[in-house]
């Protein structure tokens, strides 16, 4: 039987910084696996609990967590180390009252918030491709892996919330002008902003969306945006 593809460690230097290590310790640290997010975007079990939240102090104390089933990630228990958490995932650990969701925020790709126990069961996800199948129903994707099978209209680029662990869609939240979005990659990661106008893309060239963040104007393409509501967000994504 072949073993899981990836290494399941990363030279310190190499990590990202949003995941909170201290450079100048041990030689290697533990990485993530391939999973439901890109490993540019995510943040291994272990290191989340360790370095990131600092629920605990040593890797032998993440190590007993999470083999014991006392991590979960959007209502479900993870006992890998290496599994990848990232973009609007909900983590909550047993025997504490903190519930977190990782959010872009300060430029920062991930950063984990606090937020309240009736949050706990919502997540924001983009709609990153479109199928139709053979029934004649439409099999979407999103950003974190997951696939959900509908009826609803919905169109790349829009984003749903969804009902945790059930994948129920609660509310459609289209990409549209006026809509509310926040900047989940590059310099501007976290920014929350309204869209003015939407330039649709060719074969070449991406969709650039002209955003007004703070009564300034930008252009950004559209994959490093994501709707979290009209007016304002319909979930909390920021201190």
């Amino acid at each position: 039987m072949g073993g899981i593809a990836g290494s399941k460690k990363l030279k310190r230097q190499m990590a990202p910084s949003f995941w909170g290590i201290e450079r100048k310790n041990k030689r290697f640290v533990i990485t993530v696996r391939p999973g439901p997010h890109k490993k540019d975007r995510s943040i291994p079990t272990a290191v989340l609990l360790r370095d990131t939240i600092k629920k605990v102090s040593t890797l032998k104390e993440a190590k007993a967590t999470i083999y014991n089933g006392q991590v979960n990630v959007d209502g479900v228990t993870r006992k890998s180390l290496h599994h990848s958490i990232g973009l609007m995932d909900v983590v909550e650990f047993e025997g504490s009252s903190d519930i977190y969701r990782l959010v872009p925020q300060n430029k920062r790709v991930l950063t984990p918030i606090i937020i309240d126990t009736n949050e706990k069961s919502k997540k924001i996800v983009k709609v990153t491709s479109k199928t139709t199948i053979k029934s004649g129903k439409i099999q979407l994707g999103f950003h974190d892996g997951r696939t959900l099978i509908t009826d609803t209209k919905v169109n790349v680029g829009d984003s749903c919330l969804l009902q945790i662990p059930e994948q129920k869609i609660l509310e459609l939240l289209k990409l549209e002008n006026g809509c509310m979005i926040i900047v989940t990659k590059g310099n501007n990661a976290g920014q929350i902003g309204h869209v003015d106008k939407i330039n649709e893309g060719t074969f070449s060239l991406p969709k650039i969306i002209d955003l007004v963040i703070n009564d300034k104007k930008i252009k950004i393409p559209a994959e490093l945006v994501m709707v979290i509501g009209k007016e304002k967000p319909v979930i909390k994504v920021r201190w």
